[in-house]
């Protein structure tokens, strides 16, 4: 009975993908993403270690939520003063930060289960840009038509 073989850090490899989030569903584009980051799709996947690709998500402000989900999902906080509780619709989240709006959709599908170092280890090989333009060609990414996987991934057609 053959044994289950786990990598050693010298023998991981990591690729660069490249995704445009164009019109693409932002919970889809997240899972496919967060995915990429823990490394399972590939064979060699193993769950202690950062075996995952770095992904690159250009146009982040340009991706799409479904439904009323920008008007009517909201999120409060309070500041700890009286009077201090504060609110923010989806919408009014991704006109201010659409990179930070795109980089905690991914972080919050990276699930819980891992440690906080490594989940955060994991995060930093992602890099998401609001325009078209990216600081990463030198390593020649693999661009990923992610609208094109499945009809569901795209929105407004």
């Amino acid at each position: 009975m053959a044994a289950t073989k786990s990598l050693k850090a010298s023998e991981l490899e990591s690729s660069w993908i490249l995704i445009d989030a164009t019109d693409c569903t932002l919970g889809r584009l997240a899972a496919y993403a967060a995915t990429i980051l823990r490394g399972k799709h590939k064979p060699t996947w193993t769950p202690h270690m950062d075996c995952g690709d770095h992904v690159i998500i250009i146009n982040a402000d340009k991706v799409a939520l479904s439904g009323t989900k920008a008007d009517k999902t909201k999120f409060f906080w309070h500041t700890g003063w009286t009077g201090g509780i504060k609110e923010r619709t989806l919408g009014q989240m991704r006109a201010e930060k659409p990179e930070q709006f795109v980089f905690n959709a991914v972080k919050r599908m990276m699930g819980r289960r891992t440690s906080v170092a490594l989940a955060n280890k994991r995060l930093t090989k992602l890099h998401v840009y609001a325009g078209t333009e990216h600081k990463h060609t030198a390593q020649k990414p693999t661009v990923v038509d992610f609208g094109s996987m499945n009809r569901k991934n795209k929105r407004g057609e």
